[in-house]
């Protein structure tokens, strides 16, 4: 259960890490509200075209579901994109990219503090070096290669809002991750570009209008899919702390594509969130624990956890079902996942 939750974070992380250079290239073609729009209209217009080609086995969204995924597409579709993308015109890609590690920090402590999710304290002790970074990478204002404390501060209200948008989509995560991933690009794409043109935007050119639906349905589409599906497996500080890598990768590429210069707080910054990262990654979680009975709809297959019956005519493994999980003990490494959502 944990090593697939693993590579899904990763790989979301690696599509979304490059966004904000290539971002940071499109603001130079259109404003940064419309170009908000653009990424998720591309997320959500690429989903739709390419999900009668994928697997059509998960569960599907309950109506239960749709307040927690509403409050999501609010917090980290329309107000997250538009406070980077302003935040990303101000400041330098590398920066910027290096400053999205505020995300995985503020993921963890919502998990932690609001909705209770175990936090040990190396995660803890990782966190507050990633805060350290993002402050020396923030406080030399107007540095060459670094950000300005405006940016920095729209940044981190964009690391907010999705921070807010992943514990949410923990809620919704049995269901179907391409329609989670697609309804949230739809109605988010929409309501921004409907904004950025009813406030004096235009259309760029076709090809950049073509590019960031491209970079959207990539490093937003497809990224979030992964990443609902790693909430799964994970729990919500756990995958936060796996998807913390992105800003590495977007900083690197920020380096390669924009020639970037490499400060020293830039050096400094992201060698203090390496090392958050590091703990994060290194993290093990072991102790007896009770699994409460429980029904529940979700994709699976029949591993120590879901041990049940099939009536005939069930499709095969892996398959999503309303199924029962009896009451069990016992010890293992584990994540906040599905199944192990318990108080310690």
């Amino acid at each position: 259960m944990q090593r697939p939750g693993i590579l899904y974070a990763l790989v979301s992380a690696a599509l979304f890490g490059v966004s904000a250079p290539l971002a940071k290239i499109l603001l130079g073609q259109t404003s940064p509200w419309l170009l908000a729009g653009l990424l998720y209209l591309g997320s959500g217009l690429g989903l739709a075209v390419a999900r009668p080609f994928l697997p059509r086995d998960e569960a599907k969204l309950q109506r239960r579901d749709l307040p927690w995924l509403g409050a999501a597409i609010l917090a980290g579709g329309v107000i997250g994109p538009v406070l980077l993308m302003f935040g990303l015109a101000q400041g330098a890609a590398g920066a910027t990219s290096l400053l999205l590690n505020l995300e995985s920090v503020l993921t963890l402590l919502i998990a932690w503090v609001v909705f209770r999710e175990n936090v040990d304290s190396r995660l803890l002790v990782g966190a507050a070096a990633i805060v350290a970074g993002a402050v020396i990478l923030s406080w030399p204002a107007n540095q060459t290669g670094g950000t300005s404390l405006s940016s920095a501060l729209l940044v981190a209200g964009a690391c907010l809002a999705w921070a807010i948008d992943n514990n949410l989509t923990r809620k919704v995560s049995a269901a179907d991750p391409v329609v989670i991933a697609m309804v949230k690009g739809l109605i988010a794409g929409a309501v921004n570009t409907a904004i950025a043109l009813g406030t004096g935007a235009h259309f760029p050119g076709s090809g950049t209008i073509a590019a960031a639906a491209l970079l959207g349905f990539f490093s937003y589409g497809v990224s979030l899919t992964l990443f609902v599906l790693a909430l799964r497996h994970l729990g919500t500080a756990r995958t936060g702390a796996y998807y913390a890598s992105a800003p590495f990768i977007g900083a690197g590429a920020a380096i390669l594509l924009l020639n970037e210069p490499v400060t020293l707080p830039f050096v400094a910054g992201g060698l203090l969130m390496a090392i958050g990262l590091y703990l994060h990654l290194t993290e093990r979680h072991v102790h007896a624990h009770v699994h409460a009975e429980l029904d529940h709809d979700h994709l699976h297959t029949h591993d120590e956890h879901h041990q049940h019956r099939h009536a005939a005519g069930t499709p095969p493994e892996p398959h999503a079902h309303v199924h029962h999980h009896t009451r069990m003990i016992h010890k293992h490494r584990h994540y906040p996942d599905l199944h192990h959502r318990h108080t310690h």
